[in-house]
């Protein structure tokens, strides 16, 4: 199911056919359906453990144990005051020293937010 699929559904039967055909309707029936909240918001890097060699390449990535779509990401250091890109994964070309911090992942789904654990980067 999907959250476009809440309505007011009915069925309707026709029997025999000629010139008498019997035919009816159910009451109607009203379904709603919910979105799941957001929620396990994990964060993973590439290379694992979060150390990375100075000029090196640094993956993030964002996944969503729970929680209805459509999903947008946004991506975060400490102190960094502007989100450093969106999507379910960030990469960092040629890390640099001042590449190194706590990072965060949140997902929202248009209602709702939920963020990742804190990932200490560092910068060897």
């Amino acid at each position: 199911l999907q959250l476009y699929h809440s309505g007011c559904y009915r069925c309707s039967v026709r029997v025999g056919s000629g010139q008498s055909p019997w035919s009816g309707k159910s009451a109607p029936v009203t379904v709603t359906v919910h979105g799941v909240p957001l929620s396990r918001v994990s964060l993973s890097a590439q290379p694992p453990g979060g150390q990375v060699a100075l000029g090196d390449r640094l993956v993030l990535s964002c996944a969503v144990t729970a929680g209805t779509g459509p999903l947008s990401f946004s991506w975060h250091r400490v102190g960094s005051g502007a989100p450093l890109g969106t999507g379910p994964h960030l990469e960092l070309h040629h890390i640099g020293d001042e590449d190194s911090g706590h990072y965060q992942c949140r997902a929202s789904d248009g209602d709702s937010v939920a963020e990742s654990p804190l990932l200490n980067i560092t910068v060897l």
